[in-house]
């Protein structure tokens, strides 16, 4: 049961309305198989609504720091999907749930966060996927230290201005990352304005 109170204010990004079709497209085949996804920062709660609908076969569930929770279910309440959960509170640097997935998903997180966040990013998702499982990071990254475009580069630059701990992560760093937690890198997938789809795989033997 949903908590009641105070109306929240629904949220709406424009970046995850123009987004969420070309990402369904891909996360539609990457999790075929699955039946449970975390989803890390949630944000509005748009993805999560678009996904679930479209994805009825596995339980969604979304995840937040606690703050953006009541948006988050503006959307969840106003779609009312039977495989869409509440969001668990969730943030990469405090105790993560003990809950398993078999898939997790998380939408320009990476780049907003410092860096020794990014790798308790990859620790818990490390922890939380069951062996096989995949980890979609979707957003914008460098390769070998090289910006994609001008506009990922004045992006950069603009998150940096914003808060100097964060930026564009390049790829390398972050497959080492996964590397050190049983994720092996298996699909590089280029999408719309500059971004792309990284796609980890959970070791069965790890």
């Amino acid at each position: 049961m949903r908590s009641s109170g105070v109306a929240a204010v629904k949220p709406f990004s424009e970046a995850c309305e123009e987004n969420k079709a070309p990402i369904l497209q891909i996360i539609q085949r990457l999790f075929r198989d699955c039946r449970s996804v975390l989803e890390i920062g949630s944000g509005t709660g748009q993805h999560a609504v678009h996904f679930a609908a479209a994805l009825p076969h596995l339980i969604w569930q979304t995840s937040d720091r606690v703050e953006n929770h009541p948006g988050i279910r503006t959307w969840l309440d106003e779609a009312a999907l039977p495989n869409l959960r509440d969001p668990i509170e969730l943030d990469v640097s405090d105790p993560w749930p003990d809950s398993r997935f078999g898939a997790v998903f998380s939408a320009n997180t990476a780049h907003i966060m410092s860096w020794s966040e990014v790798e308790l990013l990859f620790q818990g998702v490390g922890r939380l996927l069951k062996r096989g499982g995949c980890f979609a990071l979707y957003g914008p990254f460098n390769f070998q230290g090289r910006y994609t475009s001008e506009s990922n580069r004045s992006f950069d630059q603009w998150l940096k201005n914003r808060d100097t701990l964060s930026g564009i992560r390049d790829f390398e760093a972050l497959d080492e990352q996964a590397g050190l937690n049983g994720l092996v890198f298996n699909e590089d997938v280029e999408m719309p304005v500059n971004n792309r789809i990284l796609v980890w795989f959970r070791q069965h033997s790890h």
